[in-house]
């Protein structure tokens, strides 16, 4: 068996010390995370963070920062590589119907994140607020991309 981790987006949004989070049904049952979700075939990690955010809460997203990039082994056969932005939110389209799965969306205070620790998707959405708030922002020049459609 060949080992291959997920390649996944997520977007820390915050405004007014509240911070985007989704309520999803998952394979766990009712959880919370960061919009977030698979990279696509030929899709850039700036394009797969804005397509993410605008299918899971209906707002468009603007990446300001590259906030950390993580690695969680969820069990011996999944592990999810994980580029988590920050960034701000504008232009919310409340009657754009939002991803499959999705139940609404919350801002949440970190505190109030703390609180639903057990309901959290993954340990990453508390660690990404925290990271978030002691100010680890990189430029996003550090992300290149080379896609070659030509096979």
């Amino acid at each position: 068996m060949i080992w291959k981790p997920h390649a996944t987006v997520a977007a820390v949004i915050e405004r007014q010390q509240r911070f985007l989070l989704v309520e999803e049904i998952g394979s766990r049952g009712i959880g919370f995370n960061q919009p977030a979700g698979h990279l696509e075939n030929d899709e850039d990690l700036i394009t797969a963070v804005k397509r993410e955010v605008f299918e899971e809460t209906a707002w468009q997203f603007e990446p300001k920062h590259l906030l950390s990039v993580q690695l969680w082994r969820k069990n011996k056969h999944d592990s999810f590589l994980r580029v988590c932005f920050s960034g701000d939110v504008h232009s919310h389209d409340p009657d754009q119907p939002l991803d499959d799965g999705i139940i609404q969306t919350h801002w949440l205070t970190r505190e109030e994140i703390a609180e639903k620790k057990s309901q959290l998707r993954s340990p990453l959405v508390l660690t990404s607020v925290d990271d978030y708030l002691k100010g680890e922002f990189h430029p996003l020049s550090l992300l290149q991309s080379c896609l070659n459609n030509n096979g």
